[in-house]
């Protein structure tokens, strides 16, 4: 772990230079170029807003409008999602610096978490924004957002680590990571409340551990609630990401040796 934060540190301005010509990459060729990044995420968001609450009449969730209630589950999902998927594809996408060039690999899938956290960075300031505009002024509880933020980028990174690492030899990896994506939005209590469910069901809910990160984007931003308040959940929350950093950084590890003879 100490030699990969130092090999991170030693590799910065390679891995700030990565993320950028990835981030151009994406866009390239098209009109509005790096801005589609920010339409897609926001006509989605309007599309939701407008089926749910002018469409279908969806009242305040707990005294706060509809939109600000589903921006706060809205936007960690768009991050998730994006860094995820693009991570599984970091390997095979720039097979030419694991064949060519004496580079860390396991460095790769952080250049697409970085480029998704610009965007999601983003957001966050336009949920900052309007909160501000609905009438909510700044509260102390919205410093918890870099907290949640940086968990789930350490959850993304031993995902990111294992998917990338796999899709090289099995590349229905990255179909089967776009499917479980789908469903995971369905699943995770984001534009639906956990009050729809059963008390008794809760348990079962909470075993995905991206509830504890939007709860946590909704308890800072909404009910003013501290990480700290339900212990049980973040010690969960980190078993699992511990769990599934220590699996991904020794599968990454162990199939490195091979990348180059199978790309």
């Amino acid at each position: 772990m100490l030699n990969f934060i130092k090999a991170i540190l030693q590799n910065r301005r390679m891995l700030w230079s990565l993320a950028k010509n990835d981030f151009k990459q994406r866009y390239l060729g098209n009109m509005l170029g790096v801005i589609w990044a920010f339409i897609q995420p926001t006509v989605t968001i309007l599309i939701f807003w407008f089926v749910f609450q002018v469409g279908f009449k969806a009242q305040p969730v707990d005294d706060f409008p509809f939109i600000l209630w589903l921006i706060t589950g809205m936007f960690p999902w768009f991050f998730f999602a994006e860094a995820l998927s693009n991570g599984t594809n970091s390997i095979v996408a720039n097979n030419f610096l694991v064949k060519k060039v004496v580079f860390r690999v396991s460095l790769l899938p952080i250049v697409s978490l970085m480029t998704a956290l610009a965007i999601h960075i983003f957001f966050i300031c336009f949920m900052f924004a309007m909160f501000i505009y609905y009438g909510h002024s700044a509260e102390i509880y919205w410093l918890q957002i870099p907290y949640y933020l940086f968990s789930l980028s350490i959850l993304l990174l031993g995902l990111s680590w294992l998917t990338s690492s796999i899709v090289v030899f099995f590349k229905d990896m990255g179909q089967f990571v776009a499917m479980m994506v789908q469903f995971g939005f369905w699943l995770t209590p984001i534009f639906w409340s956990m009050k729809m469910v059963p008390e008794k069901y809760h348990w079962i809910v909470q075993l995905n551990p991206l509830v504890y990160i939007i709860d946590g984007y909704r308890n800072s931003m909404i009910y003013h609630k501290w990480f700290w308040n339900d212990i049980n959940m973040a010690l969960y929350f980190w078993a699992v990401t511990a769990t599934i950093f220590v699996i991904g950084g020794l599968t990454f590890r162990r199939l490195r040796p091979h990348f180059s003879d199978v790309l």
